[in-house]
C-alpha cells in the first residue's frame, strides 16, 4: 500500500473550502482523500488553462456546484490551489486567474 500524499492548501483555499456547506465540504474531503491515495476523483476535468497537470474536482449538491482546483503531479504533496462555488456555466476568469497565479507561485517555490 502506498503512503498517502500530504495536502498543502495554497493561499486562502482552505478558508474558502471551509465556507462550503457541510455536504459539499465532506464530499470535497472525500475526493481529496482519493487523490492523496493515488486515485482519480469521481468527477473531475483537466484545467490546462490553469497549468500543466492541474485538475478540477466537480461537486454538485443541493446547495449548488462547487469546485476544488488542485495539482497532484508532484511527488511531495497534493496542492490545492483554489476552492470556490461555481455560479455560472463557464468558470469565471477571476477564479482561473487566481488558481493560475497560485500555480505559478508554487512552481517558483519548487524550483528553489
Amino acid at each position: 500500500m502506498i503512503e498517502p500524499k500530504p495536502v498543502e492548501f495554497r493561499g486562502a483555499s482552505l478558508d474558502d473550502l471551509r465556507t462550503f456547506p457541510l455536504e459539499a465540504r465532506r464530499e470535497a474531503g472525500h475526493q481529496i482523500d482519493r487523490v492523496q491515495n493515488g486515485l482519480e476523483p469521481d468527477d473531475w476535468k483537466p484545467m490546462n488553462t490553469v497549468g500543466q497537470g492541474v485538475k478540477e474536482i466537480r461537486i454538485r449538491g443541493a446547495a449548488g456546484a462547487f469546485r476544488v482546483i488542485y495539482v497532484a503531479k508532484f511527488a511531495d504533496a497534493v496542492y490545492v490551489l483554489h476552492c470556490f462555488q461555481k455560479k455560472t456555466v463557464k468558470t469565471s476568469k477571476v477564479d482561473i486567474d487566481l488558481a493560475a497565479k497560485r500555480y505559478r507561485d508554487l512552481l517558483k517555490e519548487l524550483e528553489q
